[in-house]
């Protein structure tokens, strides 16, 4: 069943432009062509979920299956989800716009601990029950029309311990699900052939490497987890996959996403071996790619998506010994583009003059280590692989390559961390700042980020624990020693939201119930800021309701620390002698990451003594276990020679031509805001490869200029917008290069070539001409007035009057008034619309249609079609409900 999406996206919802699916890089497969059809539904709003890369891969890979579809789905905003329960419409899919339950399957993405009440909300949105033990006796694919889709979770919080959500999903994918979810889909594919019920088909489904059926396994009373069925494997291994960067070019969004740029994907896994590091534990072996195919990525995704800047990704970008390469090479390719690049936080160890220089430029990014901790002896402790000469040569080395400022993460409660360790962070701030100091030049500045340390499954110190008082008095510590410091900017993570990431990442089956009953209580988006406090208080009820506070006040104070601080300030073992510690089943043993838990106690005896281990990407092997037939090995490719620098791009400030478009925006673009159509035009521009001229200045961007701001909602066919071009081209070859790589619904009318020293079309504008329909109700009842009313006699009114006050609010909060019939040249009915406004007519019975020109000048002399509604209903006497605008045209001065 496909919803009625115009019913549902009206002027009071935000940004409906994220609910549309018509991005470009969408795929529309033929719903009755498919067998398989997939939804693959992330657990966040539009703007994080469109732009995380392995959301686009999976979909790019799923989509590219023979007989196989897959859509999307994503959280809606707090408005929408109004909307859906108050009209009782279910949640989506935004391509098809298919409800959720029309699906085969469900795929969602669970990478944060207390992400699950997210997924509980949109289970619930789209009208399936929550447990699979609810599900048991629906079929995926009955024709009885009680079918119910098969749910499912990956990511990296559900390949590490997928315990406490087992109630609520068919199957957990472990690990990479690249090569992972076609085998499932070949799987469901016979299995729909056959007919085959629920349970059926998992138990076909648990014999694929990476799927784990938690009904098929039960939690023992001694804290394992063991199979209940003799043909599902004791353990499930976690699947690995070479990363392929062509699958990285998808989506191209058409509002501003959290990160709005081409992500591509350099090296995955990290051999560092830091021992609070799960994604560096669950990852293994390394495997980096090709240099020649991130190049080529790179150069056709960025002419393919318009994008202006991208990013490599990696655990670590500055293990990928080919980064200087492929950054200068690519640099020099799109020299001309006004390309940049971001890198995510990097081993500060390994930031040179290179790397410094392919992510510098005209428009410099942020700059992100991540040192960990403030001594020596705690990075040793945490295996780091990080000296105080390194930390400093590459703070010092951003500096003299003009950074003013830079970002640093630390933790605090690490194990054997004393007061000293937690000084050492301030310290270590006095003592950079001190060293990166010249003349005539402010002092370097830092963020400092300060979070505190949550042991994590699959990781040597995944039997460790801190307690939140602990955690708050080194806070406190810390914040005093930053009052004393100036240009620096701290921030310090919730200690509250850490305890309960480390009471659910570390819980068993025990803790279903918990996740409910708080998604229940109104837990939910919870690593945002602003739910903090709300998502605590509901946890903690949560806890106390289902019995397991105590469970939680352990945690909360510190359940074990593997260390005990002495009277001299120095730490020993504390219980590491207590082996049914080490030895007791924790509940994710089931969970065959490949890294043996005997290695990872022996490396926590290691962290005891400060004993380091060296990266086996590029040193000895550290016999973790993982390297193997299951796994693979590590793939370190030598780096290319890395090419001559061409230099950082200069924008091109040339204005041979400017040209002026005339374009619309109808259907579903009118729910693109302004500043987001600037972004599509730029895009466009950039896709057709016309040479568009660029401002001046420290942030140069493309010399396109729209006239003036349409409001969201508003369709028009008389927008108007000059580019200025570096070359003088044909007007024709413009329009036609321009339109193939605009929507549809964006049609370009006409072009001209104006006088490059022209004034703009903003400063030309005098008036705009709309169509309104309108919707005439009565004060009292709300209903439709009769037809026969004087429409005409009050439209007559309007154009006799001399002055007709309407009431303005300032953006300070001030009332004041204008006249509104000074800004009115032209009102009338319109008995019939233009052929090709036809999409403007409606079917409310007692619809009207205006017509009218207005002033509509830059200095902020306007008549919007709200003034024009006000004047009516000053008139008449008679409320208007304003059902839609259309733009007309804009009116130039002569």
């Amino acid at each position: 069943m496909a919803i009625a999406l115009e019913q549902l996206l009206t002027s009071d919802v935000s940004r409906p432009a994220r609910y549309l699916g018509n991005e470009l890089g969408a795929v529309h497969k033929p719903w009755n062509e498919a067998t398989v059809r997939w939804a693959l539904t992330y657990p966040e709003v539009y703007e994080v979920g469109a732009s995380n890369l392995g959301h686009i891969i999976l979909y790019s890979i799923l989509n590219a299956q023979p007989r196989q579809l897959c859509d999307r789905a994503y959280l809606p905003a707090p408005d929408l989800t109004a909307k859906l329960q108050k009209t009782q419409t279910p949640l989506f899919a935004v391509e098809s716009r298919r409800v959720l339950t029309d699906f085969d399957i469900l795929g969602f993405s669970l990478s944060y601990e207390l992400g699950a009440t997210n997924i509980l909300e949109m289970l619930t949105l789209a009208g399936i029950p929550l447990t699979w033990q609810e599900r048991s006796h629906q079929s995926p694919w009955s024709d009885s029309g009680d079918n119910m889709p098969l749910i499912f979770a990956g990511g990296q919080t559900a390949t590490s311990n997928p315990e406490p959500y087992a109630d609520f999903f068919d199957f957990i994918a472990l690990g990479d699900g690249e090569e992972l979810l076609p085998e499932i889909g070949l799987v469901l594919d016979e299995a729909k052939a056959q007919g085959l019920s629920r349970e059926a088909t998992l138990l076909d489904l648990a014999q694929v490497p990476g799927v784990y059926v938690p009904q098929f396994y039960d939690l023992q009373p001694d804290g394992s987890v063991r199979p209940n069925h003799p043909d599902v494997p004791a353990r499930v291994l976690r699947r690995v996959a070479t990363p392929i960067p062509a699958y990285s070019i998808g989506l191209v969004p058409f509002v501003e996403t959290v990160h709005d740029r081409l992500v591509i994907e350099i090296r995955r896994g990290c051999t560092r071996g830091c021992r609070f590091c799960q994604p560096g534990m669950l990852t293994r072996p390394a495997r980096d790619v090709e240099p020649s195919a991130v190049v080529e990525a790179i150069e056709e995704g960025m002419r393919a998506t318009g994008y202006n800047e991208f990013s490599l990704l990696s655990l670590s970008c500055s293990d990928y010994l080919s980064l200087p390469a492929v950054g200068v090479e690519v640099k020099n390719r799109l020299q001309g583009e006004n390309i940049s690049l971001s890198l995510p936080s990097q081993r500060v160890d390994r930031f040179d003059e290179n790397i410094a220089t392919i992510i510098g430029g005209t428009r410099q990014g942020s700059l992100t280590f991540a040192p960990e901790a403030g001594t020596q002896r705690m990075r040793d402790i945490v295996n780091k692989g990080l000296t105080n000469e390194e930390l400093l040569r590459g703070v010092k080395t951003a500096y003299e390559e003009g950074w003013d400022r830079v970002k640093l993460y630390f933790m605090i409660g690490l194990p054997g961390e004393t007061d000293a360790d937690v000084l050492g962070i301030a310290e270590t701030m006095r003592w950079l700042q001190r060293e990166c100091r010249t003349k005539g030049r402010k002092p370097l500045g830092f963020n400092v980020t300060i979070s505190n340390f949550t042991p994590k499954p699959h990781t040597p110190f995944q039997w460790h624990s801190v307690s939140a008082a602990e955690f708050e008095r080194k806070r406190a510590m810390l914040k005093a020693e930053f009052r004393t410091m100036r240009g620096i900017k701290a921030n310090f993570t919730d200690v509250r939201i850490s305890a309960m990431e480390d009471f659910v990442g570390r819980g068993d089956r025990r803790l279903a119930p918990v996740i409910r009953r708080a998604w229940e209580l109104g837990a939910g988006m919870d690593a945002w800021w602003e739910s903090q406090d709300k998502a605590f208080a509901a946890w903690t009820q949560a806890i106390a309701e289902a019995g397991l506070d105590w469970k939680y006040r352990q945690v909360d104070q510190g359940e074990w620390n593997v260390f005990r601080e002495t009277t001299d300030g120095t730490t020993e073992a504390g219980e590491l002698r207590d082996g049914d510690r080490y030895d007791a089943p924790l509940p994710w043993d089931h969970i065959d990451t490949g890294i043996a838990k005997s290695w990872l106690k022996d490396d926590l005896l290691r962290a005891l003594e400060a004993a380091t281990v060296p990266d086996c990407a590029f040193d000895g092997c550290s016999h973790c276990g993982v390297c193997g037939t299951d796994f693979g090995h590590n793939i370190v490719i030598p780096p290319p020679e890395i090419p001559a620098f061409a230099g950082h791009f200069v924008p091109n400030t040339d204005r041979a031509q400017r040209l002026r478009l005339w374009f619309g925006k109808l259907g579903e673009m009118r729910f693109i805001g302004h500043l987001d159509l600037i972004r599509l035009l730029d895009r466009a521009v950039r896709r057709a490869s016309l040479p568009i001229s660029f401002s001046g200045g420290y942030h140069p961007g493309p010399r396109i200029m729209p006239a003036f701001a349409l409001s969201l909602g508003v369709t028009s066919s008389g927008e108007i917008a000059d580019f200025d071009l570096t070359e003088e081209m044909e007007p024709a070859q413009f329009l036609e290069k321009l339109a193939a790589q605009l929507p549809t619904e964006m049609p370009l009318y006409r072009v001209e070539a104006i006088a490059p020293d022209s004034p703009p079309a903003a400063r030309q504008i005098e008036q705009a001409e709309y169509y309104l329909t309108l919707q005439p109700t009565t004060i009292a009842e709300a209903e439709p007035m009769d037809s026969a009313l004087p429409w005409q006699q009050w439209i007559d009114q309007i154009l006799t009057s001399d002055e007709i006050l309407l009431e303005q609010t300032s953006k300070s909060g001030k009332t004041y008034h204008i006249n509104g019939r000074d800004r009115l040249q032209q009102l009338e009915l319109v008995e019939a619309l233009p052929e090709a406004l036809a999409f403007m007519q409606t079917n409310a019975g007692q619809a009207l249609q205006l017509r009218y020109v207005g002033a509509c000048r830059n200095d902020g002399t306007l008549l919007r079609p709200e003034h024009v509604v006000q004047m009516l209903e000053q008139v008449s006497g008679q409320t208007t409900q304003l059902l839609h605008i259309h733009r007309h045209q804009l009116r130039l001065a002569q």
